[in-house]
C-alpha cells in the first residue's frame, strides 16, 4: 500500500479569538494585598475549577438557607477527629445547616467528646491485647440511651443528643448530638451492626440499635424528600455508609410522590470514591441540579466553607 505525503497546504485555519475558549483572563485568582478581610480574600480566588465549584456551591447554600430549603450534612467520624464539631455546631445554630447525618463511629465521637472533651483510641494497641473498644462507660451510656429512647419511640440521634442534653457532659457545646436537641435539628444515626466498639459492649442490645437506627433513616427520608428545587447536600468524609443511605432515602423519598429535583449534591473527601462519586455527585441530580467533588483535607476545607457561606449570608 502506498501512503502519499498529505497536502499540508490546504489545511484550514480560523482566527485565535472566534474558538470558544475556557480558560480566560478575567477568572483568574488575583494577589492577596496584606491587611485585607475574609471577603477580600475569597474575591481573589480563581474563578475556575474546583475553585468555581467551591463559590458556586457557596452560593446554592446561601440560597437554600434565604429560602428556608434543607442543607443536609453527611459526614463520616472523621470530620469530627478533624476538630470540626464546633464549625458545624454553629452552622446549625445560625440555621445554615438543616440536618445531619452521620454513622454510629460519628456518634461515638461526639458523644466521647460531649462527656470528656477527647476521643479516639490507639487501635493498634488495643487490639494487640484485646482491649481495643472495651471502654465501660462509653458502650454503657449510650447503649442505655438508645434503649431508653426506644421505650419512648424516639430515634438513636435524639435519644443520643437528650442523654447528653440532661446528664452530666461538660464538654456539651462540643456536641453535634446536643446541638441537635437544643436547635431542634435533625441529627441522624445510620448503624452498621458490628462495626462499632458499643456493639462488643456486654449491655449491648442489637434489637435497640436496629430499631432506633431505622427510625433516623425514616426521619432522614423525609428531609431528603425536601430537597427540591433549591435544597442543598453535602457528603463530607464518607465513602460507602452515608452514599448508600442517602441514595436508598431519596428512592423512598421519590417513590412516595415527591420531586427531589433540581437540588445541589456536593462530596468533600481527601480522595475520590466511587460510591460518593456515582450516589451523591452524579446519580442524584440527574433528573436536575448539579454535583461537584471538592478534594482536601476537612480540617482546611470545610472552616474555608462555613466562612464563604456567613461572610455572604
Amino acid at each position: 500500500m502506498d501512503f502519499p505525503p498529505l497536502d499540508w497546504s490546504r489545511i484550514k485555519t480560523y482566527p485565535l479569538r472566534e474558538r470558544p475558549n475556557k480558560v480566560r483572563a478575567e477568572d483568574f485568582a488575583r494577589a492577596w494585598a496584606k491587611g485585607g478581610s475574609l471577603q477580600s480574600f475569597l474575591a481573589t480566588m480563581p474563578k475556575i475549577l474546583a475553585a468555581q465549584d467551591l463559590q458556586t456551591l457557596v452560593a446554592d447554600m446561601v440560597a437554600a438557607a434565604r429560602k428556608k430549603k434543607p442543607v443536609l450534612v453527611c459526614m463520616g467520624a472523621h470530620v469530627i477527629k478533624c476538630g470540626l464539631s464546633p464549625i458545624l455546631v454553629d452552622l446549625m445554630r445560625r440555621n445554615v445547616v438543616s440536618a445531619v447525618a452521620t454513622n454510629g463511629a460519628g456518634a461515638i465521637h461526639d458523644f466521647e467528646l460531649a462527656l470528656i472533651g477527647q476521643t479516639s483510641e490507639d487501635v493498634q494497641r488495643g487490639l494487640d491485647d484485646g482491649s481495643f473498644g472495651m471502654i465501660d462507660e462509653t458502650g454503657r451510656l449510650m447503649n442505655a440511651a438508645i434503649k431508653e429512647g426506644i421505650s419512648q419511640g424516639i430515634s438513636a440521634g435524639r435519644a443520643l443528643g437528650e442523654a447528653i442534653v440532661k446528664g452530666n457532659f461538660p464538654n456539651r457545646e462540643l456536641s453535634i448530638l446536643n446541638a441537635g436537641v437544643t436547635t431542634n435539628t435533625p441529627v441522624t444515626v445510620h448503624i452498621a451492626l458490628g462495626t462499632d466498639i458499643i456493639h462488643q459492649h456486654p449491655t449491648c442490645d442489637g434489637a435497640a440499635l436496629g430499631e432506633a437506627s431505622y427510625m433516623d433513616f425514616q426521619r432522614l427520608a423525609s428531609v431528603v424528600a425536601a430537597l427540591g428545587d433549591g435544597g442543598v447536600v453535602l457528603n463530607i468524609g464518607s465513602a460507602v455508609i452515608m452514599p448508600e443511605v442517602f441514595l436508598k432515602a431519596l428512592t423512598v423519598a421519590r417513590n412516595l410522590g415527591h420531586k427531589v429535583e433540581n437540588f445541589t449534591a456536593a462530596t468533600f473527601d481527601m480522595i475520590r470514591h466511587y460510591r460518593p462519586t456515582e450516589n451523591i455527585v452524579r446519580r442524584p441530580v440527574h433528573k436536575g441540579g448539579r454535583g461537584c467533588y471538592i478534594i482536601g483535607h476537612h480540617e482546611l476545607m470545610l472552616p474555608l466553607l462555613a466562612a464563604a457561606v456567613i461572610e455572604q449570608l
